[in-house]
């Protein structure tokens, strides 16, 4: 078939290799090379240990699906939806997560470090503005930050410190000198 590659294809029962019990499983080994897979369907397939390399996987859609360990590296997930997952411990490094939009997430002892807008960034554009709206985070630490003109409105500012100042205070004092 010309312009398709071979698909070797080797076909044993999984159990042999001292796996769970799957003994009406078959296993595929496959060595694919320059192969058109679009529009495949897999269901109840184990597929761990992986190995993809220069692959398109663009529109593809995981679900009920376990990726743990997943490792991913030069990947574009460019408007990728990922919901009801569990990122525990996952580490997002040198990424670029412009319009990202965080909601309904659990973020304990989570850190953000070394945090950077773009220098080309038009920053009088409000929709370029990171927002933080409902979010709970009491006991935060914002340490060596660039706080420079930011906005804080109807918080709940109680035992909030500013380089050991308590804000409730500096705000009464500034309140009485109305």
């Amino acid at each position: 078939m010309k312009g398709f590659s071979a698909i070797k294809l080797n076909i044993f029962n999984y159990q042999a290799l001292g796996g769970e019990e799957m003994s009406n499983w078959k296993t595929a080994l496959f060595e694919l090379q320059k192969t058109d897979m679009s529009f495949s369907t897999f269901n109840e397939v184990r597929a761990e240990n992986l190995d993809f390399n220069n692959v398109s996987l663009a529109y593809s859609k995981f679900t009920n699906a376990n990726m743990r360990n997943l490792e991913l590296n030069d990947v574009n997930l460019f408007g990728t939806q990922i919901s009801d997952v569990n990122l525990s411990n996952t580490k997002i490094t040198n990424g670029n997560l412009r319009d990202l939009v965080i909601d309904h997430v659990h973020l304990a002892g989570t850190s953000f470090r070394n945090i950077v807008i773009p220098e080309d960034l038009n920053l009088d554009d409000v929709s370029n503005s990171i927002k933080f709206e409902k979010c709970n985070l009491t006991n935060s630490q914002f340490t060596d930050c660039d706080l420079s003109n930011i906005e804080i409105n109807n918080c709940n500012l109680s035992g909030l410190k500013i380089n050991g100042i308590l804000i409730e205070d500096l705000l009464k004092s500034y309140s009485e000198r109305q």
